[in-house]
């Protein structure tokens, strides 16, 4: 696709899975073979906040994803320490910078080290504009095939502009697509107990509008709490919607 055809493909995407699968063979277009994007709402001055609640969309590989996240290195990687605290475009050439000049832990070198066994060593990492103090998104770019990264910097001198605004779109797209990790997913009855909590019904009311007893709505509710473990039904209402979760069409 152009890039054209690429902005006109995100205004109509209706699906995360359907983004990613075209996100992924467009930034192929241009060296960028493994991506990986994570995005959080729950951050704060100390934590990105719980993992499970990240929104993580991927193409590297099991052995690789397992370290790096399942194993919490990136919470040391030197270009996700850069996006935390910066917006824009960085060259890896950054993260290779700072380890010639000695500014590097033993556990940043440790994330470099781990990358450089499965080949991510070449690349850009897209820090995006947080919408709030409690949000956070970045996209890591490997390319794989690259020689080295001085070939990677070229290319985006040439195309760097597009890749950024692909990169840009595509962000502003997912935080509008409803998420739900496979084990926090919410049922429709859980869905809509808690659209009639957002809109200030009681559980009496639910159970009027619903068709249920009380007791069922309840256990709706305490049901919702768990999947999205939280502790109140506000805090589920809370999460639901920023997951996108609440008011979603049928398929």
């Amino acid at each position: 696709m152009t890039l054209i055809e690429y902005l006109h493909f995100l205004s109509y995407t209706k699906t995360l899975e359907e983004l990613w699968d075209a996100h992924c063979r467009q930034m192929e277009k241009f060296g960028f073979d493994r991506l990986i994007y994570g995005h959080t709402q729950f951050r704060t001055e100390t934590s990105l906040g719980d993992p499970e609640d990240f929104l993580i969309l991927t193409n590297h590989e099991k052995p690789y994803l397992d370290g790096f996240l399942r194993d919490g290195l990136y919470f040391h990687a030197p270009m996700l320490r850069w996006a935390l605290y910066n917006e824009g475009a960085a060259s890896w050439n950054m993260a290779q910078s700072l380890v010639a000049n000695g500014d590097l832990t033993a556990q940043e070198l440790e994330v470099l080290e781990f990358n450089k066994a499965h080949g991510v060593t070449c690349g850009y990492t897209v820090s995006f504009t947080s919408v709030s103090m409690r949000s956070k998104g970045a996209i890591s770019l490997s390319a794989g095939n690259a020689a080295n990264q001085a070939e990677v910097d070229a290319i985006w001198a040439e195309h760097g502009e597009d890749i950024l605004l692909m990169n840009n779109m595509a962000h502003l797209k997912i935080l509008t697509l409803p998420y739900n990790a496979p084990h926090r997913a919410l049922t429709k009855r859980q869905r809509e107990a808690l659209q009639w909590v957002g809109d200030g019904k009681t559980t009496q009311d639910i159970a009027l509008l619903m068709g249920l007893t009380a007791a069922t709505v309840e256990k709706h509710l305490r049901l919702a709490r768990e999947a999205l473990s939280v502790e109140t039904t506000a805090q589920a209402v809370l999460k639901a919607s920023l997951q996108n979760q609440m008011f979603t069409m049928e398929a």
